[in-house]
């Protein structure tokens, strides 16, 4: 297998705007993430995933770009972004841009062209149609908004104000490359690419058989001829890495996307597990991870990860956020630290941050959840018990401040957050972790040291010895004559593993484990409520 250095790096997401304010407006920005750098330095991860920073009416919270070219005034200037790309270089880190090229926002200069007129010259940037089909958004009822001026509707895969770009024409594929080639050359190491598999639009916008099965929105013919063309035209001619975010795709699907002899790009995140586990399901999720293994291996690289700004925090949503939560975060670090694949950290998560209920549906920003409220207040139902039913997978979870003290608004600025603090500030922050040397921030940092230091974590064989047990997930990984075993018991209770007598044959050595001591009986392994361990096996 090729070894490159982003198979090997550890990312650490920045959701900007709810990182760091550094002048008490209220939103976090570049400058604040300039301030925290060295605390991503020390924690080890290698790679900072930056979250859309580009100029925006900010409707979808910078998914909605109105000018490529340019820095949002909520997140700075130019001139401090490139400060920002400096100051990670300086730390021996690297820097990705997130960037969204399936649509752009209705108040992007190409759109506001493409609507004046039927026949403007940019009018076939975007999807125009006299009729709509039956297809949904993601965020709206309807995939196509009506416009008066031309009396036509045009097509968005997600908010009315994001309209999506025409990719058949080869105009807007030569633009998007051109400001691609423009990043790249100011330094970037790499693109995370926003929805990337929506590009391609079936032939003729058929009806739907069920449109709220929104999967007729992904990979459509065309759209693996438009990733090479890319990769053929802009990626191949610099040292980057690039991971796309791969929608309702299954394992086969994926390879394609990622296959080092198709030149497409170099990493994916599948939102296998994020979509068909709204709770914690151990059979499903042993399945999914060992269905992408025998897939990919050898042929392509995935990721791990399991929340980010869209997905509730992982401790919440498939942990244990109470009696267990720092337990509970540490095993999920260590699961994602050790399964094949690229580990992502999503900020906070190295804290143990948690999700948050807020008591108001005006409390929330997330503009999926309140076009979802709204729609189903519509149909008479009862507004608090939408609003509970919409709370655990709002993306606001993972939106609340970095909580970095206990200070007011938990030191995330000296302004009025844009967003409320989750209450919980004072008792899980920085800089109460910072002074534990047992806290889940120390132990990601031994996670990620291991991972420096054993690319058996990185390159070894993966092979699960649990796949029917409901409680216990062990697995090892072997790289030469290096062979690390993995138990976790991912429940609220104790339990018992007896190991099969192809491991028991083994000396073992305790690598790192998130309880203070290791309880075992020859080969029966005593494990605690979400107790996680690494083994050498010698």
């Amino acid at each position: 297998m090729k070894r490159t250095w982003w198979k090997e790096a550890v990312v650490y997401q920045v959701y900007w705007r709810s990182f760091y304010d550094s002048d008490g407006d209220g939103v976090g920005d570049l400058q604040g993430v300039i301030e925290k750098l060295d605390y991503i330095q020390h924690l080890g991860a290698d790679v900072i995933w930056l979250n859309p920073c580009y100029e925006s009416p900010d409707k979808d919270n910078g998914y909605d770009i109105s000018n490529y070219y340019a820095i949002m005034e909520k997140a700075g200037t130019m001139k401090t972004w490139e400060t920002l790309l400096d100051e990670v270089h300086k730390r021996g880190m690297k820097l990705i841009m997130d960037l969204v090229v399936n649509h752009t926002s209705d108040q992007h200069p190409w759109f506001i062209e493409s609507r004046s007129s039927r026949d403007n010259p940019k009018r076939d940037w975007y999807i125009w149609r006299d009729k709509p089909n039956n297809w949904r958004s993601y965020f709206t009822p309807s995939a196509w908004e009506y416009d008066e001026l031309t009396g036509q509707y045009y097509f968005h895969s997600f908010a009315a104000e994001q309209p999506d770009l025409n990719w058949k024409n080869p105009e807007v594929r030569q633009e998007i490359y051109k400001m691609m080639r423009f990043w790249l050359d100011k330094g970037i190491d790499g693109f995370r690419l926003d929805a990337i598999a929506l590009l391609a639009k079936p032939e003729g916008f058929p009806d739907a058989a069920d449109p709220n099965d929104i999967c007729y929105l992904a990979n459509n013919p065309g759209l693996h001829e438009y990733l090479r063309e890319m990769h053929e035209q802009v990626f191949r001619h610099y040292d980057i890495f690039t991971v796309g975010e791969v929608a309702f795709v299954s394992p086969e699907e994926g390879l394609k996307y990622v296959a080092e002899d198709r030149r497409e790009l170099n990493m994916l995140f599948h939102f296998q597990v994020c979509d068909e586990m709204p709770s914690w399901e151990p059979l499903r999720f042993k399945q999914i991870q060992k269905h992408w293994y025998d897939v990919l291996w050898g042929k392509g690289w995935n990721s791990q990860f399991l929340n980010n700004h869209d997905h509730t925090r992982q401790v919440t949503r498939y942990g244990n956020d109470k009696e267990y939560r720092v337990e509970s975060a540490k095993l999920l670090g260590t699961m994602l630290h050790t399964l094949p694949g690229t580990p992502y950290i999503y900020q906070g998560e190295e804290i143990g941050m948690t999700g948050v209920r807020f008591s108001s549906i005006d409390d929330y920003n997330d503009i999926a959840m309140k076009n979802k409220y709204k729609e189903e207040i519509a149909k008479g139902k009862d507004p608090q018990e939408v609003l509970e039913s919409l709370q655990p997978l709002s993306r606001d979870n993972s939106r609340t401040p970095m909580q970095w003290d206990d200070s007011p608004n938990a030191g995330f600025t000296t302004g009025t957050p844009w967003i409320k603090v989750n209450p919980n500030y004072k008792e899980i922050n920085v800089k109460q972790a910072l002074q534990d040397k047992n806290s889940v921030y120390y132990y990601y940092q031994k996670l990620i040291q291991l991972r420096k230091e054993n690319p058996v974590m990185v390159y070894g064989t993966f092979c699960d010895y649990t796949e029917n047990e409901p409680y216990i997930y062990a697995y090892t990984r072997e790289l030469d004559d290096v062979r690390w075993l993995i138990v976790l018991n991912h429940c609220d209770h104790a339990n018992d593993y007896e190991l099969p007598g192809s491991l028991a044959a083994y000396k073992r050595e305790v690598v790192l484990g998130n309880y203070l001591d290791i309880q075992e009986n020859g080969n029966v392994l005593h494990m605690r409520p979400h107790e996680a361990r690494i083994y050498r096996l010698i």
